[in-house]
């Protein structure tokens, strides 16, 4: 028994100084839904711009594993670090779930809203829970996501 309550304690001494560093790695619910409003801007002042920008990471749109992605009229990837030009709409999350329909779906202009689904973080191929802020800019639906 005491080597168990050892055990115990190291567990929690490890999870106390590593949960921190570990949650360094990636973006906040805040973050993202602060990203995806700083994205709508851009599009607003620059769609072709802003475009390159998402794709290429650039101007503080990739911070870890947040950057923003969107999708055209014709359901295909207008802005993605490695995407482009696949299809947004037609894409499925681990689980199977229609993601992209559900994205371009839930999208309206003038308002954010989210989809939850299941997708590896980065470097991983463990499903995760994700959750996605996504909103309706003129021609482009665009999103943030970050994992929960």
């Amino acid at each position: 028994m005491k080597r168990f309550s050892k055990l115990v304690a190291l567990g929690a001494l490890l999870l106390s100084t590593s949960s921190p560093a570990f949650a360094d790695n990636f973006g906040t619910a805040e973050e993202a839904k602060a990203m995806l409003e700083r994205a709508v801007d851009a599009i607003k002042t620059n769609k072709a711009a802003a475009l390159k920008k998402f794709t290429k990471g650039e101007g503080g749109f990739k911070d870890r594993d947040l950057y923003p992605f969107c999708g055209g009229p014709d359901g295909n990837f207008t802005a993605h670090p490695t995407l482009v030009g696949k299809s947004l709409k037609g894409l499925k999350d681990t689980a199977g779930q229609a993601l992209g329909e559900n994205i371009y779906s839930t999208a309206k202009e003038g308002s954010i809203a989210g989809v939850s689904y299941m997708w590896p973080r980065p470097g991983s191929t463990v499903p995760a829970r994700k959750f996605t802020f996504v909103t309706k800019v003129g021609d482009q639906v665009c999103a943030v996501g970050y994992y929960k």
